[in-house]
């Protein structure tokens, strides 16, 4: 169980000085997961916000091995260094007892484009850590929808006007599609939360085989909200039931956290720029869509858990 003073005293792995925005979630996440790790990491990031924030030329905030690869294959970059590795241990060209492998991408760069490398390392169970710190939407090169992107959200490529309101699908249940795969580790957290965070990724460290985080990463640009309320945004996420903590150990499920009061999505939605249109009348039937389909994974999640619905 992470303990704060020893967390503390650990190196950080991200210096300041970083280009990230007023607010940004990004960092936070590879802080709080990294921080996690007794054992020596190496990292691959996909093409993305937290790759041009932390590697503009020629500057780096890293102060751990990164590598910076394409868009769509963080995990397959992370799978060939991990398994380059295994084969220099059995060589005995590497003395280290152990290396923790963490591959980081976007939601662009995890639920789209990067989803068969992802798919294709867990498959080949590759030990490695994906986090996919998820902003719901490309952030990175002009918030355009992804099927991260949450039923309603206004985007660039999703615009809200006289025919729909923003996005009109549903996010993909990426965390499933993971469960899916029988990985030994799945996890859900948000920014907010970091003692769940950080203890989550400390259990991926101890776990060997392929383990995969899906963290919330509240984006003040993309989201449009004041950037004081990065946490808070999170924490709405998950006492709406919007985005649930949970995890999945070899196929158990667990909650992490239950709101003491379940609050209506438009709690969520009122600090949101990308949803101001949904407050408006007239779409009224649409924030009963969304609620309904919230409700719904929630009680399906209390029932793999085996919870009581309230």
């Amino acid at each position: 169980m992470v303990n704060l003073k020893e967390l503390a005293v650990r190196e950080d792995s991200l210096c300041g000085g970083h280009r990230a925005c007023t607010g940004c979630g990004a960092p936070i996440i590879v802080r709080q997961v990294l921080l996690a790790s007794k054992d020596p990491v190496v990292i691959t990031s996909a093409t993305g916000c937290l790759e041009v924030v932390t590697t503009i030329f020629p500057y780096t905030a890293w102060k751990v091995p990164f590598l910076h690869n394409a868009f769509e294959n963080s995990a397959a970059t992370c799978s060939g260094i991990e398994a380059a590795y295994q084969s220099l241990k059995r060589q005995g060209k590497i003395k280290a007892d152990h290396i923790n492998f963490v591959a980081f991408g976007g939601d662009g760069g995890t639920y789209d484009i990067g989803f068969q490398s992802l798919s294709g390392a867990m498959e080949r169970g590759h030990d490695m850590l994906y986090v996919c710190y998820n902003n719901e939407a490309y952030m990175n090169t002009g918030v355009q929808r992804s099927s991260a992107t949450p039923m309603g959200a206004a985007t660039t490529t999703a615009p809200p006007g006289k025919l729909r309101a923003g996005k009109t699908q549903f996010s993909k249940n990426l965390t499933e599609i993971m469960v899916a795969h029988g990985l030994p580790y799945i996890a859900q957290s948000a920014v907010g939360f970091w003692r769940d965070l950080t203890s989550k990724a400390e259990k991926a460290f101890n776990i060997r085989g392929p383990k995969f985080i899906n963290a919330l990463q509240p984006c003040q640009l993309g989201w449009g909200y004041d950037p004081a309320l990065t946490p808070e945004m999170g924490r709405l996420a998950a006492e709406t039931c919007i985005w649930p903590l949970y995890e999945v150990e070899n196929g158990v499920y667990k909650l992490n956290y239950r709101p003491k009061e379940k609050k209506p999505v438009t709690e969520f939605f009122k600090p949101q720029s990308r949803f101001r249109h949904l407050l408006r009348p007239g779409n009224e039937a649409v924030v009963a869509t969304i609620q309904k389909e919230v409700d719904r994974r929630w009680e399906a999640l209390l029932k793999n858990c085996e919870e009581k619905i309230a």
